[in-house]
């Protein structure tokens, strides 16, 4: 059986003295799409953090590929092919489109130039806004914007938060046919979400979370 491309086990976090995640364990394979699914103050994101590296495992293990993460910053967990979409978007607001993309990648600038390229063939409203600010983008296009900026740097697993929160429904189909088409190209991808419905809609497999629990 392959390895996993994430594999956590036993994994504890807390924020001060309350444990936002408990004794959660949870695989995903290339080409899957989980999601864990739960209210605000589930845990999910906390879990997400964790995994990036933004927040600190209080105990268990998390491991990409059979390598354990244990004591990696965020940006060497990147390197070794994590992307993250935060809750909120957070795109550089100051910068266009192009530029968010761009420094995103550790490319040269023919290889970057490249695979921004490839992210407007996924995300054709870019392509036309990509000398706009990113302020002045919608917020669908911001989402977008989000999702090609994690992906600039060819992750292995790509972590999402909340990937169709305050989208038109128009939009939120286009950011799922996105994630689906990285699964079928092989990509992991774990994603929380609050509404079940729309998990379903996106994800292989649904984990619900609740108290910082997962099932």
């Amino acid at each position: 059986m392959a390895e996993p491309v994430l594999a956590i086990d036993d994994l504890a976090v807390a924020h001060g003295t309350v444990r936002a995640v408990e004794g959660a364990s949870l695989t995903v394979a290339a080409g899957e799409i989980v999601a864990l699914v739960g209210d605000n103050g589930s845990g999910k994101s906390s879990l997400l953090n964790t995994v990036i590296g933004l927040i600190p495992a209080m105990a268990g293990t998390i491991r990409l590929n059979g390598e354990p993460l244990a004591g990696l910053p965020p940006v060497d967990r990147a390197r070794r092919g994590i992307g993250y979409v935060p809750e909120g978007r957070r795109v550089f607001p100051g910068m266009t489109a192009e530029e968010n993309l761009l420094v995103a990648s550790r490319d040269g600038a023919a290889r970057r130039s490249a695979r921004a390229s490839e992210m407007y063939g996924l995300f054709p409203q870019l392509a036309a806004r990509r000398h706009a600010p990113a302020w002045q983008l919608s917020g669908g296009e911001q989402q977008m914007l989000a999702v090609a900026r994690a992906l600039m740097g060819r992750p292995r697993l790509l972590l999402v938060d909340e990937p169709t929160l305050g989208l038109s429904p128009a939009v939120a189909a286009a950011v799922i046919a996105t994630l689906r088409g990285i699964a079928r190209s092989g990509g992991a991808i774990l994603l929380a979400e609050q509404d079940r419905r729309s998990a379903e809609a996106i994800a292989d497999r649904i984990l619900p979370m609740r108290l910082g629990r997962i099932g």
